[in-house]
């Protein structure tokens, strides 16, 4: 067989093929399995098509293997699907397909192997390998998709004009998959993707989300989100990205790129974590600079309070690209909000009360939130860089010291809501929260000790500034 196949994945192949025979009908197996085993990368998912009826042969073949798998079928697609093993096993009948403008979803009829490779996106996915007794094994690639491999390009069988049109989601598919293989983009695709681009708005949030997410993941997620910043695309699905990008002058004085900046940041991120919301703590962690831009004279740009704002803006960009608004976009936002707090304490001396503070707000997410900041560190200067880091690791001790000493992380204070309550015999009231922060803040500032003792006598002084008493 032209692909080197485990024994695992032959004997499987060689059951499709027992099938195929058996019904009378040619069999492949097609797409990105072909493309994976190329360039060997571990790949679990097979796709089969056939010149017949795809849920006929997916039974077949199922009826081979004891335990027999479950066959999923649709029927309005005439596809199927079975679990072998860790192998995920699709059937399709070869079809041809053609759109219409206003929608991604094809009409479809039956049609010959090479109408199922034309309709393929990329070069790369129509490689097709023959499952039939007289050319068992051989690769079929009208398209040439071996060599693009080689050369590490992406590019469309068809005219890209009409790849792009018929499916505007191909357009984000090149480009995660550009950003996975590291490869890069044919010229004439390239210019397909730019000239095709406002097609991408017929297309699901969630499916843009879904291609967005997997650039993220990708190994080097820079390629990818620069692809669709360079392309025009990124200014239709995530505009507050793109208001990142640029440096501007005044009186000789600029700031950075935020954009390219943010990219560097979600790189360096990514050789240390596979975390797809840690990846997304580092894209929006200064999504809040264009708002706060100013020019102040004699000092220069400053970026003041971006990471509350960005903070809030947050769940809004979450709500609006579909992603999850639970604990996840809440573990970014905090991130977002905290990231300042880590490299302002390089800044200064460290007191015992910044160092409790930042534990007590970070959590169990403080280790995470220093690797963003550590992420954060772009200059070119290998001396300031060098400096910083420097400083991060007597932050870091000065953090595990603390922590050892206080317990701060997770920490509650000793008082609790419900006893103010009960102690003064007042109903729930902003009165219970000054109590309450009035407690927290004097043992994290170190004025009394974290002790039950301390922190109730201490309540009753605050409540009687409040002219509240204890009911006898």
């Amino acid at each position: 067989m032209f692909i080197k196949c485990t024994e695992q994945e032959a004997y499987i192949f060689d059951q499709v093929a027992r099938a195929a025979r058996e019904l009378g009908v040619d069999a492949y197996i097609i797409g990105g399995f072909v493309r994976d085993k190329i360039i060997d990368r571990e790949s679990k998912d097979v796709d089969i098509v056939c010149l017949g009826d795809g849920i006929e042969l997916a039974n077949k073949v199922a009826g081979y293997f004891k335990p027999v798998p479950k066959v999923s079928f649709f029927k309005n697609f005439g596809t199927a699907h079975i679990k072998v093993d860790d192998m995920d096993i699709e059937f399709v009948g070869a079809r041809k397909e053609s759109y219409r403008s206003h929608s991604r979803k094809p009409e479809v009829e039956p049609g010959t192997l090479e109408d199922d490779q034309n309709r393929r996106d990329f070069t790369i996915n129509a490689l097709a390998v023959s499952l039939n007794k007289s050319n068992f094994g051989e690769l079929i690639d009208p398209f040439e998709g071996y060599r693009a491999i080689e050369e590490k390009i992406i590019r469309t069988p068809l005219d890209p004009d009409r790849t792009f049109s018929d499916d505007p989601l191909r357009m984000m598919r090149a480009i995660r998959f550009a950003s996975q293989l590291q490869f890069t983009i044919d010229e004439v695709t390239w210019k397909g993707i730019k000239k095709n681009k406002e097609r991408i708005k017929i297309v699901s949030q969630e499916r843009i989300t879904d291609e967005l997410n997997k650039i993220l993941l990708s190994a080097k997620p820079s390629a990818g989100l620069d692809f669709l910043f360079q392309s025009g695309i990124l200014a239709i699905i995530f505009p507050e990205m793109v208001a990142l990008a640029g440096a501007e002058y005044i009186d000789g004085m600029g700031h950075k790129d935020n954009f390219y900046h943010t990219l560097q940041v979600v790189d360096n991120i990514a050789v240390y974590t596979d975390d797809l919301w840690l990846r997304w703590a580092a894209l929006l962690h200064d999504i809040g600079k264009p708002p706060t831009k100013r020019f102040e004279e004699g000092h220069g740009w400053t970026f003041h309070g971006h990471e509350v704002v960005g903070g809030r803006m947050v769940p809004k960009i979450f709500s609006k690209l579909k992603l999850p608004l639970d604990n996840k976009m809440r573990f970014v936002r905090k991130l977002v909000e905290l990231h300042l707090r880590p490299i302002s304490l390089t800044k200064e001396n460290i007191t015992d009360s910044a160092i409790r503070r930042l534990l007590f707000d970070a959590g169990d997410d403080i280790d995470t939130l220093m690797l963003l900041c550590k992420a954060d560190i772009t200059s070119k200067n290998k001396q300031k860089v060098k400096r910083y880091l420097d400083n991060f690791e007597m932050v870091k001790y000065r953090l595990e010291e603390v922590e050892t000493s206080d317990k701060i992380r997770n920490w509650q204070p000793p008082v609790s809501g419900e006893m103010i309550m009960e102690v003064f015999g007042i109903p729930p009231c902003r009165h219970v929260g000054d109590i309450k922060n009035a407690i927290k803040d004097a043992i994290l500032d170190g004025e009394i000790e974290n002790s039950y003792e301390s922190a109730y006598a201490y309540m009753l002084r605050v409540a009687a500034t409040l002219n509240l008493h204890p009911v006898k």
